[in-house]
């Protein structure tokens, strides 16, 4: 557990897997489209990556955009769409000052310890941004970690 004088522990490399492990599985369940899914660390870096058979090849990068863009700003992909909606000409200039690797849709969540620090973000293409956050939560709940509050 991290203290105000601690960080919090890094995201693993079984929690990332399992988070994706349950994402796709839950994805079937729900009857999905094929999915990619991403974990992230805080700083945007891909910890582990999967794409059930059939998903397309453009499904990483979307994903990919999804959680950066969720960990660079601090809250769910979601939260971000809706402010792209009232401010579009500033979130143009994100993705653009992002080199293309921000994309405010749905289908990311923030991944939280249970202090409530930033481990990272799960980001998920495929679906609908709703179905894609869906089993984004889904993952991140079943690896024992906590959603965003916003989430």
């Amino acid at each position: 557990m991290a203290t105000a004088n601690t960080p919090p522990g890094p995201l693993t490399l079984a929690q990332a897997s399992l988070i994706i492990e349950q994402a796709a599985a839950h994805a079937i369940e729900e009857a999905v489209p094929p999915l990619t899914v991403v974990v992230v660390d805080p700083s945007g870096h891909l910890i582990a990556a999967q794409r059930q058979d059939g998903a397309s090849m453009f499904r990483f990068d979307v994903a990919l955009g999804k959680a950066w863009a969720a960990v660079a700003m601090g809250t769910s992909s979601r939260v971000l769409a809706a402010r792209a909606e009232d401010n579009p000409n500033f979130f143009v200039s994100l993705a653009a000052t992002g080199r293309g690797r921000f994309l405010p849709q749905p289908g990311a969540v923030l991944i939280r310890d249970q202090d409530g620090a930033v481990l990272g973000a799960a980001g998920a293409s495929g679906g609908t941004g709703d179905q894609d956050e869906m089993c984004c939560a889904f993952g991140v709940s079943r690896a024992g970690l906590v959603l965003d509050p916003s989430d």
